[in-house]
């Protein structure tokens, strides 16, 4: 009780200083979170006064704002500890290994020291710190905020109006099941939970076939909920919404549809709303992070899926100018930064055209964030550089191409990946679609272990410079 009241003490001190900021890296599974949070950490590790040639576009480092940075004990000791070691390790494996994909909430935090140049404070102390919190949690547990606004008649629905395609081919035998049972009847949680296992692989069926709306997400992904009977339930796709509102108003208690509903209401009140309080509701600056390209290697119906799940997520935020009665008790985020990553897995003429694909995506969310007065950013970055860029002859003309370590068969090529839509694509793109994007293996570090990047202090620049 003692160690609590401190820490809720010390950190509405520092957030009325406004010395810590707190930044929550979001992005759907496969994004690059590890990989973002862990080239952050090691750019601002490797911040050295005589030199900073891997973070040109990064004014605090040139001219020497920043003094020094070190990774200090987080002020949250129930939640993991960030492995940036482990991560490195991995890195300087011969050959280089990429690090751990997210499985669990992890913090960092890192002391920025600094030379103040501006503001009131620079008058009684000329040097200051910044205290830097880094959030990372799985993709697969933020796909839950939307069912907050959704009872589980709603969300059955809307479950419904997803099942299509390929969704609805992978679903078969999971529904077959589901239409042969009485929900009025007395449940047997031995059926129940076959059932909601079932459900499972079929939410697992669809990540594999690259479609992102995974929901629940702790389905996929459980930690210490494995096999616990809060995850045991499911939509009921198969039923209209006559169906479902008649079941609302006479389903007896103990009944299928009750314990389902019941099941439903509690992992949102205590899973998915305890997730978001703790974590999300103090959150200064969001990085969000999309691969726009894989997705174009599965079929539209990936694309768009994702697309659908980018403009649910923006609701559950947020946003608005920050000022010292919220900084002490209602942060708001007034920084959003929208990252397409992989960007070193097309050639840099295709840059422009990434972002604007991300704009695309993003669209609806972009004009909230703007609307409501905060700073936004589009970029395309790559968080750990995998491919060098080299010109080519090519039937007589120079063209731009990739050379790295193709993670499919582990053999250095030389290719040109293709050009990206600038624009949503349409049916004819996908009719016509003649490319893939290849995944590639990192690089070594060099001597000095700073990891190559691509756009990384841009990222910098605009999160952190009016702090310094």
């Amino acid at each position: 009780m003692l160690y609590s009241f401190r820490k809720e003490l010390n950190d509405a001190i520092n957030r009325g200083f406004d010395r810590t900021l707190r930044l929550a890296v979001t992005g759907l599974s496969r994004s690059g979170k590890t990989a973002f949070i862990t080239s952050l950490i090691n750019q601002l590790l490797n911040i050295d006064r005589n030199d900073n040639n891997h973070l040109p576009l990064f004014e605090a480092a040139h001219n020497n704002t920043i003094i020094g940075v070190k990774r200090i004990a987080q002020s949250d000791l129930s939640v993991s500890r960030f492995d940036y070691e482990g991560n490195i390790q991995a890195l300087n494996e011969i050959p280089p290994q990429w690090p751990k994909s997210t499985e669990g909430v992890s913090e960092t935090r890192l002391a920025i020291r600094y030379q103040r140049q501006s503001g009131l404070m620079r008058h009684f102390k000329e040097k200051g710190t910044l205290y830097l919190d880094i959030f990372d949690y799985p993709g697969e547990w933020l796909l839950d905020l939307p069912l907050l606004n959704l009872s589980y008649v709603q969300w059955s629905q809307q479950q419904q109006s997803l099942l299509q395609g390929k969704r609805q081919e992978l679903a078969q035998n999971w529904l077959e099941k589901v239409k042969k049972l009485d929900l009025s009847a007395v449940v047997n949680e031995d059926i129940l939970a076959q059932l909601a296992k079932d459900y499972t692989v079929f939410l697992f069926d669809c990540k594999a076939e690259g479609l992102h709306f995974i929901q629940p997400g702790r389905f996929v992904l459980p930690r210490e909920l494995e096999n616990a009977p809060i995850l045991q339930f499911f939509p009921l796709v198969h039923l209209n919404q006559s169906q479902l509102l008649q079941l609302q108003q006479n389903a007896k208690e103990g009944s299928y549809f009750k314990v389902l509903t019941q099941r439903y209401d509690y992992y949102c009140q205590h899973v998915v709303k305890g997730f978001y309080h703790r974590y999300f509701s103090t959150i200064d600056r969001q990085v969000v992070l999309a691969d726009c390209l894989t997705p174009l290697n599965y079929s539209q119906q990936a694309f768009l899926d994702m697309q659908q799940v980018l403009q649910q997520l923006f609701s559950n935020f947020h946003y608005g100018k920050r000022s010292l009665i919220h900084r002490l008790f209602s942060p708001r985020i007034d920084k959003l930064m929208f990252i397409a990553t992989k960007a070193d897995h097309i050639t840099t003429d295709q840059l422009p055209n990434l972002i604007s694909l991300m704009r695309q995506l993003l669209q609806e969310g972009g004009r909230h964030a703007e609307y409501e007065g905060i700073d936004t950013e589009y970029t395309a970055i790559a968080a750990i550089r995998a491919t060098k860029q080299w010109m080519i002859k090519q039937d007589g003309k120079r063209i731009y191409a990739l050379q790295g370590i193709r993670s499919s068969d582990k053999q250095q090529v030389t290719l040109y990946p293709g050009s990206v839509p600038s624009r949503l694509p349409n049916k004819q793109f996908w009719q016509n679609q003649n490319f893939e994007f290849d995944q590639f293996e990192p690089q070594p570090l060099d001597n000095s272990s700073v990891i190559p990047h691509l756009r990384m202090d841009s990222v910098l620049q605009f999160l952190l410079s009016d702090k310094l």
